[in-house]
């Protein structure tokens, strides 16, 4: 049975002890939006840890079938959600593909890698939602491609309320592993982070593009 809160906790957990995110409240990261910002994820780490792995994998798949049902196809977002998806595709045992930012420039052009088929039933994986553009952007090519797009899973997502307002407007299903409010929660629970720094992610959270202008920190 896939118990989601206490799934949401354990990826938080895990995310936080094997640092691929880290939490600076008082020396914030610099994205590469310009944004500033007292969190950074970076989840191909999770890759380098073989029980991470494995359960991000596994859990992944049971969000997939608890969601979605059957599909036909796993489709990953370049490029950190290849990888991701490539696991879970194996663990369905089901084809996979994956989209590009931009088509090649050579070559056949492509934009969507991988054999495909029209009217096939695709759930595309991702390692991070944001905004959700780049997300989007990938599933707009699969629906171009004549491809059915069942919806989008994901390992973490900051549940910005533009992601959200994104992906219902592009009327696609959305479903994360863990989430921003469930982060915050364990690393205040567990000492990553002191109480008093609650409210300055939560602060970040409600407005993330103007929070922390004076700070000047180098992209990352």
């Amino acid at each position: 049975m896939y118990n989601k809160s206490d799934i949401e906790l354990k990826v938080a957990e895990f995310l936080l002890q094997i640092k691929a995110i880290k939490l600076q409240p008082n020396n914030p990261f610099t994205w590469a939006s310009g944004w500033k910002s007292p969190i950074y994820c970076d989840n191909r780490i999770t890759l380098s840890h073989p029980s991470v792995r494995t359960y991000i994998r596994q859990k992944l798949t049971q969000l997939i079938q608890e969601e979605f049902g059957s599909v036909d196809v796993i489709a990953g977002v370049a490029t950190a959600g290849i990888p991701q998806g490539v696991l879970v595709a194996q663990e369905l045992g089901l084809p996979f593909v994956y989209v590009r930012a931009k088509a090649k420039e050579h070559g056949t052009g492509s934009l969507i890698e991988g054999e495909i088929i029209e009217g096939q039933r695709v759930v595309v994986v991702e390692d991070l939602v944001s905004t959700g553009k780049s997300s989007l952007q990938a599933i707009h090519a699969l629906k171009s491609a004549g491809l059915s797009v069942a919806g989008l899973v994901s390992i973490f997502t900051y549940g910005f309320d533009i992601a959200e307002e994104n992906f219902k407007e592009a009327k696609c299903r959305f479903a994360t592993l863990s989430n921003y409010n469930t982060l915050i929660q364990y690393a205040a629970e567990n000492s990553f982070i002191a109480q008093s720094d609650v409210d300055i992610l939560n602060q970040w959270r409600r407005n993330p593009s103007e929070w922390g202008q004076n700070f000047d920190q180098n992209p990352v």
